[in-house]
Formats: C-alpha cells, structure tokens, sequence
C-alpha cells in the first residue's frame, strides 16, 4: 500500500498505513544486563498524566521522563555506555586494552557530553565536535566532563565529516550516533544501547496495569537512533498487538519525513531551532531501513509548538526541554485541528487507547529553554492556555522507579 501524504501549511504529516505489519529482529537481552549492573542504573520514571488523556481523547497518556539518565540529563547514555563498553572489550580481545584510547564524537550537545562522562569514568580521553547553534553553557558541560572540545563553524554534519577524519589517527575511536556505509557497527551498537529505555517501558506499563502495552508511542527524532532502537523494539514482539510509531521533528530539520516523502533517505538544509538535539539534516544509514519500515507516521513542529509543550509538562511535574517535549508537541498537533480525524484514524487512535510519549531530555539537558532566549517567551505563560479545561497543575503518581 502506497504512503498517504496529508499537506497542511501547519502540520506537515505524513502516514504510511502498511507500518504495523513490518517486523525486524529483536535488540540483544545483554545490553538491559549490562545497564542494570551499573552502580549509577535505575529506570527512569514513567508518569502517568490524566489531564492530557482528557485533553487528547485516550484513555492514558504516560511520559517516560528522561531527565536524570545514568547521572546525566537526557537518554544518552544508554547508547553511549554500551558502545565504549563494546569497543573497549574489542580492543582488549585485540592485544590494546591497556593503551588509552581517544573516544572522537560529534554533537548537538547530550551525546557529546555522554561520551565525555562514559569516558572520563573509564580513565580515556575524549574529543568532541560541535557545530553552530550549540549553547555556550552545553559546551561548558562537555568541557567539565574533561573532554577537548572543538567548536565548528559549520553545521552537524560537517561537525560529523571533521569528527570522523580526526578519529583516523591512533588509539583513537570514532563514537558516533549516525551511520554511513563504511561505518555501521558502532552506530548499531548505540541503537541497542537505548533498548535499555523501552524494556523499562514495558514493565512499567505491566505495572500500571495499562494492557498489553502502548497503542502509540511519540519519539523525538534527530538522525533516528533512537527511533530506530523504538522501532525494533516494537516491530520485534511477535505476540503483543502492534503499537503505531509517531515520529516528532523540527520543521527546520525535518530530514525523515523529507526522506519518508521522498522514498529514500535525502539531506535537508537546518536552521535554527532550540530542539538543539534534534537539528541533523540527514538520516543515520542503519536507521533508515527501520524508519521506513516501521514508523506510522511522522511530523515537524516549530520551536512555539516544542516550548508550550514543554511549560505544560512542567506545570504537570516532568522536567522537559524542547526535544522532549517534541514528542507532545507533535501528539497534539496530530490529534487536533483541521483534519484530525483523518490522523487519529491512521493512527488507530480512540477513547481507551494507551499512549507513551517519550521525554528524551530535562530542561537543563538544554540551555536554549532557559529564560532570555529568544524562543523562551512562549515557556512561561500559562501553559494551560491553548486547553481551557486542562487539569494544569495536577501531578500524576510516577510507575516504577
């Protein structure tokens, strides 16, 4: 069955109806071992807020809070930790594990900083890129972290391109979150690192006495690591009914729903956006495949839309930045306003349905919600105000710890 494109000036969507029925192999069971021994581990709330339910017409909204992950305030470090693990315990079986290694990245900021963290707790070096539009104070915490940090003139992807070719020196390692032909199996490792998040998922929901699982789950996406690691999580469970996937962009860095319009991955120009984390132009290579197989639908929100979602997480107790926020954004544009219905359909959405919107970052993940940025006025009114008859300023009971 062919994608069924709905353009709107407000909403750019699209749906792909065959969506449910692809599946994948499932994420290693070593890797929720590896996190849960850890001395920092413990899974991540998973909070329950009954004001959104009402506001969205399902029946349970769940936000999977990401704010305080392995120390740190966003979901990187699943990804990150796991993949030095993998490359250390290569070096070693090698003959090089008692030589330091140079962990080489590039970021918009939580990566960067989680693979700085991952690698001065193991005693190596870091070395990280960053391009244009990073807060000053994001860069900062990289440094902290004692990494070398160089700053980019340009974009995330030459950010990416110069990351890769310092990395071609000695006893250093490229740790990226994107893929190209050539470099995939570290990419693959960081994907089965954030399995980590959407198995927490599954046993809080049991928990919560929420059915057999999400009937949708929203995700933020930058070059679709984590929506990769979602998709195979889901497209992966032979016996549970199927969840649709919503995939949550920029509108200024919207390069998988260009790509799912387009039938194919292509790069698109990015411009400033405060979904810092979430401004790459161009797909990951192995993410692709997945994307295209097993997302329902995706979207692109402006940084207004990012911001009021973000208040009203706030005023209902989750610590959200933009990205994370992204994904209630992108829920509700989809489940109102002109043509609602049409996407409420496509994704199988009604009164009793089971929604988990993923939060990937806490506000101090990312500097550019902070007051006196220019996109930070929309943060602070009323976060009630686009919903009258919000239950703003309730505070649901947290699953699971």
């Amino acid at each position: 069955m062919s994608d069924n494109a709905f353009p709107s000036r407000t909403l750019p969507w699209l749906a792909r109806p065959a969506a449910r029925r692809w599946r994948c192999a499932p994420a290693p069971a070593a890797v929720r071992a590896f996190h849960s021994a850890l001395s920092d581990y413990f899974p991540t709330p998973l909070t329950e807020l009954p004001g959104l339910a009402g506001e969205l017409g399902v029946g349970r909204v769940f936000v999977k809070d990401e704010s305080c992950r392995l120390g740190l305030p966003a979901f990187k470090a699943l990804g990150a930790s796991w993949a030095v693990h993998r490359i250390l315990a290569e070096r070693a079986a090698h003959g090089a594990g008692s030589r330091q290694v140079t962990l080489v990245t590039a970021t918009d900021g939580n990566h960067g900083r989680a693979v700085a963290r991952t690698a001065r707790r193991l005693g190596q070096h870091a070395h990280v890129f960053v391009p244009r539009g990073v807060h000053p104070e994001a860069v900062a915490a990289i440094v902290a972290e004692q990494a070398k940090v160089t700053e980019v003139p340009g974009a995330y992807d030459q950010a990416v391109r110069l990351a890769a070719e310092a990395a071609a020196g000695p006893d250093a390692v490229l740790v990226q979150d994107t893929a190209w032909p050539g470099y995939e199996r570290v990419p693959a490792w960081i994907v089965e690192g954030y399995s980590t998040l959407c198995a927490e998922i599954d046993e809080q929901l049991a928990d919560a006495g929420a059915g057999p699982g999400p009937g949708l789950v929203a995700v933020p996406v930058g070059v679709g690591s984590l929506a990769q690691a979602v998709v195979t999580h889901y497209r992966s469970r032979r016996c549970a009914p199927a969840p649709a996937l919503l995939s949550v962009e920029p509108e200024t860095a919207a390069c998988v729903l260009e790509s799912l319009a387009s039938g194919g991955p292509v790069s698109v120009p990015t411009g400033e956006t405060t979904m810092a984390g979430l401004n790459c132009g161009t797909p990951s290579g192995i993410a692709w495949p997945f994307l295209h197989g097993g997302l329902d639908a995706a979207t692109a929100v402006p940084d207004a839309a990012a911001a009021r979602a973000a208040a009203r997480l706030a005023a209902l107790g989750v610590s959200s930045g933009p990205c994370g926020a992204a994904a209630l954004a992108g829920l509700r544009a989809a489940l109102t306003g002109t043509g609602f219905e049409e996407r409420r359909t496509a994704l199988g959405l009604d009164a009793a349905s089971v929604v988990v919107l993923l939060s990937t970052e806490g506000r101090a993940a990312n500097p550019h919600s902070a007051a006196g940025h220019p996109h930070s006025a929309a943060i602070h009114p009323d976060p009630a105000a686009d919903h009258p008859h919000s239950a703003a300023g309730h505070t649901a009971p947290t699953t699971g710890d």
